[in-house]
């Protein structure tokens, strides 16, 4: 017979409705599961942020050329293969961990701590960008408040309430959702009628889509290794596996929905906003340093107040809902890797009533605190940032995709070849491109990141803790 630690099957034990629960897989269920199809689809899109595009609007406009609704399409047409992909390992395996815990049972341990090791530069680096995008929002209202003092304030308030617990968490989403929403809505009407009206740039209505003058491949796929920022959050989801009360298919179904509604709202969104610019030219050959090109947009289609109402949005939005649901996502995975030894054994630290890993959480504030004040003093630091944590974050999902076909098709003897296998090396293909076509900088420090993840597992190797996941059961 098969080692189960090599071969990975579906065990019978379960923690909900056909849900394989964790004690299956040689762990013990220590987080609370309470959360729902609703929680978990609501918790994707408020770490994705419906209005993501407000804060890096003119960094994603200026490199792609004035075709920023072709950036998030494009964008969004890679991380559904990825959402796909990640659907398929959930069922498989439904523990925290995310890509950490697919790639290292579905190829090979050493495998998954790399994986695991990558997507750390995206979860430690997001929340301190979070928190800066949302202090440059907030300073471009309130000036004299330095961008670090609301960093500060932003950090606390949020590891307060990620503190008290994942329900609590998951109430404050819903209503931070709502509010959202509520302001995309008045700027998408209020732009649309400034447009009927010939208001706007007069650069005609498809070049947020497609322009003959700037176009090239290479340029739109240098612009989706920004966009994709905005479409991280959905990967989240499944990082709250060990908290979800019903069958391991809503983390899949939850993911895909996530994204199916909030790529639609970013394309929307952005094509209207690029009409509305003021000097789309200047914005392409100038950049944003100062993060306001969406706000001015939205000052062009209604007055100052719709600038105030965008900006105070984009500060809430990232500073509060996304970086709560960010900082949240980032313990969890921290938890899973120090429950494996990988990483100090006082991150697998759960709190004894509330039931959250308290130590991962504080130290997740610790580094977004440090990063976001360091961030906040350089004129490229959410360009940069963005930029690295895309970085990370797309080179885990591309082992995620063999991790697939590795799982399913060699190891399982699966002929399902859609999902299977031409799903995932789609998937490992565009983003492998775009990967190719990021910013130097990021893929020098993405590498950087890289070599030292080996060096560290070389040495988890030589002291006897080669990475190890526990065992299945019979």
């Amino acid at each position: 017979m098969s080692d189960p630690r090599t071969t990975p099957t579906a065990p019978a034990a379960t923690a909900g409705e056909g849900t394989p629960g964790v004690e299956a897989f040689g762990y013990r269920q220590e987080l609370k599961r309470s959360l729902s199809f609703t929680d978990l689809l609501v918790y994707g899109l408020v770490f994705m942020v419906p209005i993501a595009p407000f804060g890096i609007f003119g960094s994603v406009f200026q490199a792609s050329g004035g075709m920023i609704a072709l950036a998030y399409a494009v964008g969004g047409l890679a991380m559904a293969f990825t959402a796909a992909s990640y659907s398929q390992m959930s069922r498989a395996f439904p523990m925290a961990g995310s890509v950490y815990t697919y790639a290292g049972r579905g190829i090979a341990q050493p495998v998954g701590f790399l994986a695991g090791w990558m997507i750390l530069l995206d979860y430690v680096l997001v929340p301190g960008l979070l928190y800066l995008i949302a202090g440059f929002a907030m300073n471009a209202i309130v000036s004299s408040i330095p961008v670090w003092a609301w960093v500060v304030g932003f950090v606390l308030l949020n590891t307060v309430v990620n503190y008290f617990g994942i329900e609590f968490t998951a109430r404050v989403n819903k209503i931070m959702l709502v509010a959202e929403l509520v302001v995309l809505a008045v700027f998408l009407v209020i732009g649309v009628i400034a447009l009927a009206r010939g208001e706007g740039n007069g650069s005609g209505g498809l070049t947020p889509i497609y322009n003959s003058d700037t176009f090239s491949f290479s340029l739109v796929f240098g612009a989706v290794s920004i966009a994709v920022l905005s479409f991280l959050g959905f990967d989240g989801i499944s990082t709250l596996a060990e908290e979800n009360r019903d069958s391991a298919r809503s983390i899949g179904k939850s993911m895909i929905a996530a994204l199916a509604l909030a790529g639609t709202l970013f394309i929307v969104q952005t094509w209207i906003a690029a009409l509305l610019v003021p000097n789309p030219d200047g914005l392409i050959a100038d950049g944003d340093p100062g993060g306001t090109a969406f706000y001015d947009a939205a000052e062009a289609a209604s007055g100052h107040w719709l600038y105030v109402v965008t900006a105070v949005a984009t500060a809430i939005a990232w500073g509060f809902a996304n970086s709560l649901v960010a900082q949240a996502a980032t313990s969890r995975l921290l938890f899973a890797m120090a429950r494996d030894r990988q990483l100090p054994s006082f991150l697998a630290t759960i709190h004894p009533t509330r039931r959250v890993p308290v130590n991962a959480t504080f130290l997740v504030a610790a580094v977004s605190l440090v990063l976001g004040i360091y961030m906040s003093n350089r004129d490229d630091g959410i360009s940069l940032m963005s930029t690295l944590v895309n970085f990370g974050a797309l080179c885990a999902f591309m082992l995620l995709h063999v991790s697939v076909v590795v799982h399913y098709l060699v190891r399982q003897r699966s002929r399902d070849w859609w999902r299977h296998l031409v799903v995932p090396v789609i998937g490992f293909a565009i983003l492998a491109y775009v990967v190719v076509n990021a910013q130097v900088a990021a893929q020098r420090l993405g590498f950087v990141w890289l070599g030292i993840g080996i060096v560290l597992l070389v040495f988890l190797v030589a002291t006897g803790r080669k990475p190890e996941l526990a065992e299945e059961a019979a």
